[in-house]
């Protein structure tokens, strides 16, 4: 079995079905691993993963790769494309990956399955755009503890990670800060 469909079927089982956000997000990882020189079956605790969008596509990366928020190694940055940076901290290359928006190839105006098949199948050239890129991960931004930690002057809610802000010379956290996306219900 060729690495694609052990890929496509780990990243189908952990979102739990196939679809063309699926295939992509797995020809996409395996396209961008190999441009790092990184085996896309086996973990590496060296990669982090910024992901461009909230979708499918974010599962099959986060399937493959072992890449996770809780892990600090996926990162999502709210572009609304299907794109994502891999980096390999241990050489510190990084690739970006995305999708080559072809619209009179759509699979959008396909069946489900005739999307899933055509994009699996079609010449990476025409699917996807690999360019090397260099970023600068933030310290606060890197996998392990916590090197930054503060506690909100309003809310008194722990902050981690360098999330706080100070306004009018005191600490507090971005809710507090600018609006929540929460409000309370009481």
């Amino acid at each position: 079995m060729d690495d694609y469909k052990i890929l496509v079927e780990k990243a189908r089982k952990f979102h739990g079905g196939i679809c063309p956000g699926i295939v992509m997000g797995t020809r996409m990882t395996i396209a961008a691993m190999k441009e790092l020189g990184l085996d896309p079956k086996e973990r590496s605790h060296d990669l982090i993963v910024y992901v461009e969008i909230d979708r499918c596509m974010t599962d099959a990366v986060q399937a493959i790769t072992g890449c996770s928020l809780g892990h600090r190694s996926l990162k999502y940055v709210d572009y609304g494309k299907f794109a994502a940076t891999f980096i390999n901290m241990k050489t510190g290359k990084a690739v970006r990956v995305s999708s080559i928006e072809d619209r009179s190839k759509d699979p959008a105006n396909q069946s489900m399955e005739d999307a899933v098949k055509k994009l699996a199948t079609m010449p990476e050239e025409e699917l996807l755009k690999l360019e090397e890129v260099k970023l600068k991960v933030p310290e606060n931004d890197i996998p392990g503890l916590p090197q930054h930690k503060a506690v909100c002057s309003k809310c008194g809610e722990r902050i981690m990670d360098g999330r706080d802000v100070l306004v009018d010379g005191k600490v507090v956290c971005k809710a507090c800060a600018d609006r929540p996306y929460y409000q309370p219900a009481g």
